[in-house]
């Protein structure tokens, strides 16, 4: 019955906001998630982010219409009731429902067993330049196809932690475990906490660990308050290092990007075996023992030193590609201090995310992320499906004025050195100070 329903409003729903105390509201029904949230499968932080808010378009992002069911044991008996809905939230939801009944986040295609065949033949000819050819040329060509391998196992790696990329979710997991941990010798657990964290608050300053690079990197000027990583839990100090690298960081870009994979290494022996808790740490722990075994026997097999630091170099130097792709979706677009919030889920995406426009047949270089506003979007989405539904994105954006940025690869480029620059520039000028206006300095100077 109506009447005997009980209400609480916004307000008092965000006072239970942390951990111990997390309430979030789908669909204007209020559930309590506290003990559940270490158990959540795409971890606490995504919780904790949107905790005390309505959270109906995330939700429906993330999860299958199978998750519905296990929401009633959540269930606080509360009813939002200034619970409201916006038109552009409307439109996605009837946008993703339509999606769903024509099957679109169950139609994978065969991209995975495409790129699962060609990772397996990239090693095979790894192995083969490697063990059995003397060349000098073929160790370095050897190399460079190595880093290709990384490259198209990061997207099984990315793809099997969004959906199902397998029949099971024990294939699922074991694409995981080959795929990420031990070809790539970085940990599936460390993907998925950082980067179910980047989805939810997507360019949030505070918020979102790919924008959180002190003391290399800074896309906005925000961060010269040595501001707080809600994500980390610590200070982002701004200091005459950082300071140092920051005003230079437009040319040493795309140098840190091709030795970047060292930091992924390091990041995954932080959280391996720190003190958080997360799913599977042995399995994560073994996948990367299988590749601390492989890669630095086949370093071994190298006639010499130079030929072995040659080949290591070479290899992560490919892996650039990737890692200035991702940088080149997020970098140059709009950013925000705060947490995520629940009620302008479509808003943060696009205007967080920049797409990268190419042929269809070059669909596998980028791995779908080229169309990353769609990933966004619907993150469950196969990557096959992002340029059939890129459209409809498209002119949602256009009804409700919301900008759908695509670019060339060479235009997001210049967008994202140009965004490094500007910041660079205004780093000196805190360093360096000097005056705007050297006339009115003058005549002041003397009175």
């Amino acid at each position: 019955m109506e009447g005997d329903k009980k209400y609480i409003t916004g307000e008092e729903l965000k006072q239970h906001n942390k951990e111990g105390d997390l309430w979030i509201s789908i669909q204007g029904k209020v559930y309590n998630v506290s003990d559940w949230a270490h158990e959540h499968p795409g971890g606490d932080v995504a919780l904790l982010n949107l905790a005390g808010q309505d959270v109906t378009d995330a939700f429906i992002a993330y999860h299958p219409g199978t998750a519905w069911q296990y929401l009633d044991k959540f269930f606080t008996g509360y009813y939002l009731k200034d619970f409201k809905v916006s038109e552009t939230s409307k439109d996605y939801r009837r946008l993703a429902s339509e999606f769903a009944k024509l099957g679109l986040f169950e139609k994978k295609g065969h991209i995975t067993m495409y790129a699962l065949a060609s990772i397996a033949l990239m090693f095979c000819v790894v192995l083969y330049g490697v063990l059995c050819c003397q060349s000098v040329w073929a160790h370095l060509g050897s190399a460079l196809v190595l880093g290709f391998l990384w490259i198209q196992s990061a997207y099984i790696g990315h793809d099997s932690g969004h959906y199902q990329v397998m029949k099971s979710r024990g294939y699922n997991k074991f694409a995981q475990f080959v795929a990420g941990n031990s070809l790539t010798g970085i940990s599936i657990a460390w993907w998925k906490w950082t980067h179910n964290a980047h989805h939810l608050a997507c360019n949030s300053l505070d918020y979102d660990p790919d924008l959180q690079h002190i003391p290399v990197f800074a896309v906005n000027s925000t961060f010269f308050n040595s501001i707080k990583s809600c994500f980390y839990g610590r200070y982002l100090d701004f200091d005459p290092v950082a300071r140092f690298f920051v005003s230079y960081q437009h040319w040493t870009f795309y140098p840190v990007m091709c030795v970047a994979r060292v930091n992924l290494y390091l990041q995954t022996f932080l959280l391996l075996f720190s003190k958080r808790k997360f799913p599977d740490r042995a399995l994560n722990i073994l996948g990367i023992l299988i590749f601390w075994t492989w890669f630095p026997l086949l370093v071994s097999c190298l006639p010499n030193w130079p030929e072995r630091v040659m080949f290591v170099l070479a290899s992560f130097a490919v892996t650039a590609i990737q890692h200035v792709q991702f940088c080149l979706n997020h970098f140059a677009a709009d950013v925000y201090t705060g947490p995520p919030k629940g009620n302008d889920w479509f808003e943060k995406q696009t205007g967080g995310t920049l797409d990268i426009s190419c042929s269809s047949w070059m669909d596998w270089f980028y791995g779908g992320l080229q169309f990353q506003l769609e990933h966004h979007l619907f993150p469950r989405m196969p990557r096959g499906q992002l340029r059939r539904v890129s459209p409809l994105v498209q002119d949602l954006c256009k009804k409700h004025n919301l900008s759908y940025r695509s670019l060339s690869f060479w235009e997001a480029n210049v967008w994202t050195i140009r965004r490094l620059r500007n910041v660079a520039l205004q780093a000196r000028d805190l360093s360096n100070p000097v005056p705007k206006n050297m006339l009115w300095e003058a005549v002041n100077t003397h009175g």
